[in-house]
C-alpha cells in the first residue's frame, strides 16, 4: 500500500463519523459519557477554517462542537489530535492555495502544537504576526491569555 500525502490523509474519512459505545466504567467516568465520535479529518479541517485572523481555538473546543453536531457526549481526543495535526500539514503542502489557519488551533489550556508544520517556532512566528503573545513555560510555549481571543463556533 502506497504511503499517503497530507492531503489523501486529509480526505481519507475512513468511514467516519461514526459514534462507537463505549463499555468501560473508567472511560465513560472520565469523559463524561458512552458516546464516543470518531470525525473524519476533513470536519477538522473545516471548523479550523472558521476562525478568522487573530482570534484562536483549542482542540477541546473542537471535539465539544463535534461532539454536540452529532450526539455524542464527547469526540475522541487521540484521533483529533492527529487529524487536526493531518489537517495543518495537508494545509502548508498545498501552499497557501485554500489555506487552513492551523496555527490558530491551540491544544487544551493555549499550549503550541509541536506537531505543526515547522513546529513550535513556525506557530510561534505566525501567532505573532497576527498580535498574540506566546510565553515559555518551561519547555512548553503558550498563549498568554488566550482565553481572551478564543472564536465562538456557531
Amino acid at each position: 500500500m502506497p504511503i499517503k500525502n497530507p492531503n489523501q490523509k486529509l480526505h481519507d474519512s475512513k468511514d467516519m463519523p461514526k459514534v462507537e459505545t463505549l463499555t468501560d466504567p473508567k472511560a465513560i467516568a472520565r469523559y463524561g459519557g458512552s458516546r464516543m465520535l470518531l470525525a473524519p479529518p476533513l470536519a477538522y479541517d473545516a471548523l479550523m477554517k472558521t476562525v478568522p485572523y487573530g482570534r484562536l481555538i483549542t482542540t477541546d473546543r473542537l471535539r465539544e462542537r463535534l461532539a454536540k453536531d452529532h450526539g455524542a457526549d464527547f469526540t475522541c481526543p487521540l484521533t483529533c489530535g492527529i487529524f487536526v495535526n493531518v489537517a495543518a500539514q495537508a494545509s502548508a503542502e498545498r501552499a497557501g492555495a485554500d489555506e487552513t489557519p492551523w496555527w490558530r488551533t491551540l491544544k487544551k489550556g493555549g499550549e503550541l502544537n509541536e506537531k505543526y508544520p515547522d513546529g513550535i517556532a513556525g506557530q510561534k512566528l505566525l501567532l505573532e504576526m497576527e498580535g498574540h503573545t506566546v510565553i515559555q513555560k518551561g519547555k512548553r510555549y503558550f498563549v498568554k491569555d488566550y482565553e481572551q481571543k478564543l472564536f465562538a463556533l456557531e
